[in-house]
């Protein structure tokens, strides 16, 4: 199968597609014919318009595209559409392999070599991201890995980047001992209370919430999205202990990222806790998100 070709997987009355050679996004979700993730819409080439996408080898923002790893000065290329900050990592930028599908899951691979990074701008040290795709009678699974293949030690990160619609009567719900506040050019600066910002441990109404893009901390794992008559929970699982909500004012979507760090963390403070992982040679970071959905 090409990397061109759109994956369909079914399950139950679970259906989804995934493209592989769009940055190994998925399209759509669905249960029982209604959207679990915001559809993409037909012919888009723009990830940023999918319905969920792979953040490899780092999550989010790292501020002017430049930092400093043990004694290493790195400067990435920042696209236009977020300069002067590096934003999501490569992995959403390359078409992935596919390794292996069947009715209900597909395997994805990304190689990303020296050479690459040299072309690109991109993340200096070797690496290989594997995507899972798994539907089953429950639900969706997405478990995706990096491993250093390299000789030298690099910092690495992961996350997920879905896309949620919004209803008018939608509520999210998850608890976080805290937030990041950001500063103008939305970076986090300080540590505050989740009230802060948005607090979501009792459940709030994306109708009464300010703008967020933001990163909360000491998160427990799950989200209960709920709308339209129906809930959607996503569990972070296992390395995930962050998690950015992106929920701007007045859109017909909103994002629930499983992350295991804040942006722009490989500019903080050393030693600070949810800090990237140190890969060695061989070494691997995983992380798995699972979505269900139910009425209510």
């Amino acid at each position: 199968m090409s990397a061109e070709a759109v994956i369909q997987l079914r399950a139950g009355d679970w259906r989804a597609s995934l493209t592989p050679g769009l940055g190994g996004a998925i399209l759509d979700l669905s249960l029982h014919g209604r959207s679990v993730l915001r559809p993409t819409p037909k012919g888009a080439t723009d990830l940023l318009e999918t319905a969920c996408f792979p953040l490899v080898p780092y999550a989010n923002r790292i501020a002017d595209a430049r930092f400093v790893f043990e004694g290493r000065e790195v400067r990435l290329t920042a696209l236009d559409r977020f300069a002067p900050h590096a934003h999501h990592g490569d992995g959403w930028l390359k078409p992935w392999a596919v390794e292996a599908v069947d009715d209900a899951s597909a395997d994805l691979r990304l190689d990303w070599s020296d050479q690459a990074a040299a072309q690109a701008g991109g993340w200096p040290w070797p690496w290989r991201a594997r995507q899972a795709v798994r539907l089953t009678d429950q639900g969706l699974e997405i478990s995706l890995s990096v491993t250093n293949t390299g000789d030298t030690v690099m910092p690495a990160g992961l996350g997920l980047h879905p896309y949620f619609p919004r209803h008018p009567d939608t509520r999210l719900r998850l608890s976080a001992t805290g937030v990041w506040l950001t500063d103008a050019r939305g970076i986090p600066e300080r540590l505050a209370a989740p009230d802060a910002v948005a607090d979501w441990g009792d459940g709030l109404a994306l109708a009464e919430a300010p703008f967020v893009d933001h990163a909360y901390a000491g998160w427990t794992g799950e989200a209960l999205l709920d709308g339209d008559g129906h809930r959607i929970v996503l569990n972070g699982g296992a390395g995930a202990d962050w998690v950015q909500v992106y929920a701007p004012v007045g859109a017909d979507f909103f994002c629930v990222e499983p992350v295991p760090h804040r942006p722009d963390i490989l500019n903080g403070t050393p030693g600070e806790a949810g800090g990237l992982a140190r890969l060695a040679p061989g070494e691997h970071l995983t992380l798995v998100m699972r979505l269900t959905a139910e009425a209510i």
